[in-house]
């Protein structure tokens, strides 16, 4: 489900402080601060199960927009790995869970998703194929994430 598009502006998220009526306690900011956008265990998972398969590839490369976590370039894919919480799974539902700063939090997080949609655009444009999966689907279900990039990657092989 797509809920916003290319051409919709983008999404004002206010500062996160004290003077704009944000706070947050000495515990929360440490546990917030400790929040990793890189090498996240469901990406290790998925690294290391690729690898295992012979799938070469690599990390988060500037060079294209978004940085995807993992890219090959030899057959043109580019794979995301998004946390539920600041991509907005389920966000119809979820939405109405956040109860403190939703202020914030809640442009914070649908600013996010508008960025998947222009990076994917941006990546679609390059020729490239974008993968986005949950990290709760690569802790829970990795052997079917695996399943659709080998299926991805053999119908690329077949078509060279």
């Amino acid at each position: 489900m797509q809920l916003y598009d290319d051409n919709s502006d983008k999404i004002h998220v206010p500062r996160f402080e004290e003077k704009a009526g944000f706070y947050t306690s000495a515990k929360r900011s440490k546990n917030m601060s400790k929040i990793k956008s890189k090498n996240s265990k469901a990406e290790l998972l998925l690294r290391k199960a690729l690898w295992a398969k012979n799938v070469r590839f690599r990390l988060h490369d500037k060079s294209l927009p978004g940085t995807p976590d993992i890219v090959i370039k030899k057959y043109k894919l580019a794979i995301f790995v998004d946390g539920e919480f600041w991509h907005g799974f389920d966000w119809k539902n979820n939405r109405n869970r956040i109860k403190s700063n939703r202020l914030f939090w809640i442009p914070k997080i649908e600013r996010n998703m508008q960025r998947d949609v222009r990076t994917n655009r941006a990546l679609l444009d390059l020729d490239y194929t974008v993968f986005r999966f949950w990290t709760q689907d690569i802790i829970k279900n990795l052997p079917i994430v695996l399943n659709q990039i080998e299926l991805f990657l053999e119908s690329r092989r077949l078509w060279k």
